[in-house]
């Protein structure tokens, strides 16, 4: 089966931003104006196509990153549209992971925003070309120069528009393109179907001037990055429309420049430009450099080029569980190519899988393709042991790509079933729902016999225990939320750990000595002191072992501890009696006995919060936020509110919604981002570690 397009026609873009900046409204009109549907589906009122689950239709927000596929002016583009709330977080850092281009989503209003500056920063980890695209110009208050400008100061972006809207709030109309120098105005009739170019001469003076004068702005910018821009500047030739969206293009590749677009999805405004712009700006999979990954338990380092004729390698970024075609694994082809029913190799663990069918996916709705390529997302059922993160590829050309990075959970929540039959069901969705998502974590605490989830937030966590009901028929009690604490160490402290036991006609003999000392620099750092041949090969890694799998459980009150480094300084075997376990044993010893005398402490997540608040409120807000132990670190004014921002411990976040509410009579908002971990107040430890375990240890 051939390819549907050639690989440089193809466009892997993703459209993230800030909760309620209209990336999900903008789908829906790429999808009409497309013609990949015959009308458009308002995420107001629940008709959303790329927001396919019921829970994301009552509430009005996007949940999980939904793929689809368009054609524009001969190209085949990949959308993928991500969550804006910070609790779903992971579902763009998987995305911006396999995408070769995003658009960046701001409201021109609120302009840059918390989880504007988060998927910013999650872009550039993965070097991913970004255009902007300044929505809701529509709405009161909107400022496009104020967006471009915090662009420029908050993200540090040499943010240059290459259009300028024409009007404002109610006024807004259409928007004037500075590469070709033409302004549209969109007909409301024909909902933006029909756009059509005006002269420029018809606008007032004023306005023409502008026009110009930010002409000018781009020109000059473009040349400043683009050498032959910059040459054609120097001999004062005015670049063509080809020559300067060349130029544009060029440098939004070498991330030398981010072009800035405006418009109203809502209102049907700017979006076949837009969707231009990502084919004129954005990269195909052969713009990108070569994928780098490493062979299978080796060090060395292999390229794959975007090429069909390469060995075969693929990403899997997200598992789901449909209800009617089973465990669907979405797949990013970085090369080769691979048929339905074809055997593959999963690199990370070792075995084959089979690619039983290969889909093509819009939001749940799929057709199947008989063959992938490269530059292709699908979805692959039919992988049973493949997870998130995994590399499938050529069992005859093995390469491990680099793995996707997730934030870890920090609130959790017992959770237990109804009934005794709910039980195993309860298991078995636990279990899907971890497998779909890495940032969901399920254990179990052997002190209180409960089940323990933990997840990014409030939220998130009802999100899931919702979908246990709904797709999974569970019935589960959930308890309140609790932060997910940490422990760690502010001192040195050493520890001694032997393990002998007689064990019939062979005993068990491990002993080991430890230290531990504070290591803010990581979570976990393992280091062989001893001298040469002092203990074997395989006693020490007995030992780091052992020390890794008491790291799950602090001594203060069983919390996992992060932020220590361990050397084994010294230890001793038996010619016989030394076993691997035994080593195990003693390293988990001593580590307990080394982290009680090295003044452990409990550590709990603090977040940046945002809260958008009328005037009037403002001294009302702060004093709450104090008295949630909270540090208020900014204050600025935007339109006719105040933002103020603070670090909060997480743990004083639970129920704040509703306190909020309460003393600005509903008129101020408020969004929570995850920021560190930090140690916990004296007296607030008291308090938890009683709660967690009745006592407080004296050390």
């Amino acid at each position: 089966m051939p390819r549907k397009s050639p690989i440089e026609k193809v466009r892997n873009v993703g459209i993230a931003a800030h909760v309620d900046a209209g990336k999900t409204t903008v789908t829906e009109r790429v999808l009409y104006y497309t013609d990949k549907t015959y009308k458009i589906g308002e995420v107001d009122e629940g008709a959303a196509e790329m927001d396919w689950m019921e829970l994301e239709r009552e509430r009005g927000i996007t949940i999980t990153a939904a793929a689809t596929t368009v054609s524009w002016r001969g190209r085949r583009i990949n959308i993928i549209d991500t969550p804006g709330h910070v609790d779903f977080t992971v579902e763009v850092e998987r995305s911006l992971r396999v995408l070769d281009g995003v658009v960046v989503a701001l409201c021109a209003v609120g302009c840059v925003e918390p989880q504007s500056e988060t998927v910013w920063r999650q872009a550039d980890r993965y070097n991913v070309p970004r255009i902007v695209f300044v929505n809701k110009m529509d709405r009161v208050g909107a400022d496009f120069f104020a967006a471009v400008r915090e662009l420029r100061e908050k993200l540090a972006a040499n943010a240059i528009p290459v259009q300028l809207p024409i009007g404002s709030e109610d006024t807004f109309v259409g928007v004037t393109d500075l590469v070709t120098m033409t302004p549209y105005i969109f007909d409301a009739d024909t909902l933006g179907k029909n756009y059509d170019p005006i002269s420029l001469y018809s606008l007032r003076e004023e306005r023409r001037a502008e026009i110009m004068a930010w002409r000018k702005k781009l020109l000059e910018a473009v040349a400043e990055v683009d050498e032959a821009a910059m040459e054609a500047y120097l001999e004062g030739r005015e670049l063509g429309t080809e020559d300067l969206t060349a130029a544009i293009r060029r440098a939004t590749l070498s991330y030398a420049l981010v072009p800035v677009l405006c418009g109203s999805a809502l209102r049907n405004i700017g979006i076949q430009l837009l969707i231009d712009a990502v084919v004129d700006y954005l990269p195909s999979p052969v713009d990108v450099p070569p994928v780098i990954g490493q062979r299978p338990g080796k060090r060395e380092t292999d390229l794959r080029r975007a090429a069909d004729d390469e060995p075969f390698s693929a990403l899997a970024f997200k598992i789901m569980s449909d209800p009617y075609v089973g465990r669907l694994t979405f797949v990013r082809v970085y090369s080769g190519s691979a048929r339905a029913g074809a055997t593959t190799f999963n690199a990370n663990t070792g075995k084959k899988e089979k690619l039983a069918r290969l889909l093509e996916m819009h939001a749940n709705d799929r057709d199947d393709v008989g063959a992938v390529y490269a530059g292709d997302i699908a979805a692959v059922v039919g992988l049973k042991n493949t997870f998130t993160g995994d590399t499938l590829c050529d069992e005859k050309y093995p390469i491990v790509l680099e793995r996707i990075r997730f934030p870890e959970p920090v609130v959790s929540v017992a959770i237990e079933p109804r009934t005794k039959a709910d039980e195993d069901n309860l298991n078995d969705a636990l279990a899907k729902l971890a497998e779909e998502d890495p940032t969901f974590k399920v254990r179990y605490d052997e002190a209180t016999g409960q089940t323990i989830i933990s997840g990014m937030g409030e939220l998130h966590l009802d999100i899931l225990t919702k979908r246990m009901t709904r797709e999974f028929g569970v019935a589960a009690s959930v308890g309140p939320p609790q932060v997910a604490y940490k422990e760690t160490v502010a001192a040195v402290g050493r520890g001694e750990g032997k393990f002998v036991k007689p064990a019939g006609a062979k005993g068990q003999y491990g002993h080991v000595c430890l230290e531990i000392r504070p290591h803010p620099q990581g979570d976990f750092l393992f280091e062989n002191r001893l001298p040469g041949g002092a203990l074997e090969k395989e006693y020490v890694a007995a030992a780091e072992r052992g020390v890794r799998g008491a790291l799950e459980a602090g001594v203060q009150a069983g919390f996992p501890v992060t932020g220590v480094a361990v050397a084994l300084y010294d230890g001793s075997s038996h010619p016989v009696e030394s076993t691997p376990i035994a080593f195990e044993i003693a390293a988990q010893q001593a580590f307990r006995l080394a982290m009680q005398r090295a003044q452990p402490e409990l550590l709990e997540p603090y977040g940046m919060i945002e809260v958008v608040t009328p005037e009037v409120y403002v001294g009302d807000v702060i004093n709450d936020l104090n008295g949630r132990r909270s540090e208020v670190v900014g204050m600025e004014r935007r339109a006719d509110a105040q933002i103020i921002r603070a670090v909060c411990p997480i743990a004083e976040t639970f129920g704040y919604a509703t306190g909020l509410r309460s003393i600005t009579q509903g008129r101020a908002t408020y969004s929570l981002e995850f920021l560190r971990y930090d140690k916990v107040p004296k007296n607030i430890a008291d308090q938890v570690l009683r709660r967690t375990r009745g006592f407080v240890p004296e050390f």
